[in-house]
């Protein structure tokens, strides 16, 4: 099969600064934990894999979480077929703030649902836990996505997140997939009132 035959799916990885988006990343990719982590302005990684016995390519962007780049959001928005909204268990505020990720997507994206996974990262660090599981499901079950508990220091759930979520791009309905390529084709217009 060549490659232009496999199908490509490119997620997004959002959140907050600081919730372990690139560790989550890298450690999916290069399978390693990166201790020291210089804040991501916008990184791209690429690789061949098989999901469910279907090789495919899986195009990840890797965002900044940072307020000041929030302007760059909704460009990565638009490109998104897939989203792993991560946040930090550590992180009150991050928990907080999931939901204003998933309302500008869903806005982005002119739609009520789109593929997306729920990641409670830093699971690990137990002792400094400030959101349980079980508001973390809870506020997956409002969102109505998948929630994954994930630690990218113990490499716990970092494949599964992102294999989830390319199962759930793959349940979309076939009108999905066709605005998937219409939206990839079309040319944006300017109107000058």
């Amino acid at each position: 099969m060549s490659k232009h035959e496999l199908m490509s799916y490119k997620i997004v990885v959002v959140g907050d600064g600081g919730v372990g988006k690139s560790a989550l990343t890298i450690q999916f990719f290069q399978k390693m934990f990166v201790e020291d982590y210089d804040p991501t302005i916008e990184d791209s990684y690429i690789q061949h894999t098989e999901i469910d016995g279907k090789m495919c390519i899986l195009d990840v962007l890797d965002t900044a979480g940072q307020e000041e780049f929030s302007a760059m959001r909704e460009q990565y928005m638009r490109k998104g077929d897939g989203f792993l909204l991560v946040y930090s268990v550590t992180d009150r505020q991050s928990y907080e703030n999931v939901p204003s990720f998933h309302t500008q997507i869903l806005r982005v994206k002119d739609r009520d649902d789109y593929p997306m996974i729920l990641c409670a990262n830093k699971v690990d660090l137990v002792s400094l836990r400030k959101v349980s599981e079980e508001a973390g499901r809870d506020m997956a079950s409002h969102l109505r996505i998948p929630y994954l508990e994930t630690s990218a220091k113990e490499n716990i759930n970092v494949d599964l997140s992102f294999h989830e979520l390319v199962r759930v791009i793959r349940q979309q309905p076939p009108d999905y997939k066709k605005e998937r390529r219409r939206l990839g084709k079309k040319k944006r217009k300017c109107t000058i009132l």
